[in-house]
């Protein structure tokens, strides 16, 4: 309220171009991922479950990690304060499943508290590297989760517009940063039907 309005100094500067970085998991990835939990379960379970909560919903690191017991609202867990503001994050059976054989710890509200002190758990770097490295996927950020969660969600069919819901995206143009992986899937269909096509005129009557 300084200034009038349209009269900032920066306004016709040039922002620097964004550089995004996207990685996302291949089914193989996938597969080689899923065995390392397995494995190392019983050793960090508190980590695994958070990894799996991040794999199975699209949620962002911080709404697992301060995740509480009352906004855990089958079918979706309610976050009334994100890094958007409220918002519904949708679970599937899988990730239910999860969250429901979680133990309780009296007076705690966290769903995964700290192991010292009574705030919720504040990281699983520690164990990513590791459990990244088991898998042979090193370059994988936690945040790369979430992207890969939108490209399985494409794969399937899902729209963009529900794929910004199941995100949590304020505005259409963050989840517009996926359009290309919907343009593959794209053309492959197409990829498909002309195969189809060619085998069926290339047939003899």
């Amino acid at each position: 309220g300084h200034r009038p309005r349209g009269s900032s100094p920066c306004r016709r500067t040039p922002r620097y171009p964004a550089t995004l970085k996207e990685r996302y998991l291949s089914p193989t990835e996938y597969q080689r991922l899923g065995a390392v939990l397995a494995t190392v379960e019983a050793e960090m379970p508190d980590a695994v479950a958070v990894i799996r909560l991040l794999l199975l919903t699209g949620a962002r690191v911080s709404e697992i990690l301060t995740l509480r017991w009352e906004q855990v609202q089958p079918p979706r867990l309610h976050l009334p304060d994100s890094k958007t503001g409220p918002k519904f994050i949708y679970l599937g059976s899988h990730a239910a499943t999860i969250l429901a054989g979680l133990p309780r710890h009296a007076g705690c509200p966290w769903v995964f508290r700290a192991g010292r002190g009574e705030g919720p758990l504040s990281g699983i770097s520690p164990q990513w590297r590791r459990i990244r490295r088991a898998a042979a996927i090193p370059d994988v950020r936690l945040h790369d989760l979430r992207h890969s969660f939108a490209s399985v969600a494409i794969n399937n069919g899902v729209s963009l517009m529900l794929i910004g819901r199941l995100l949590g995206h304020a505005l259409p143009e963050t989840t517009a940063r996926y359009a290309h992986l919907e343009d593959s899937s794209i053309v492959e269909a197409a990829s498909r039907v002309s195969r189809s096509l060619g085998q069926a005129l290339r047939a003899r009557a």
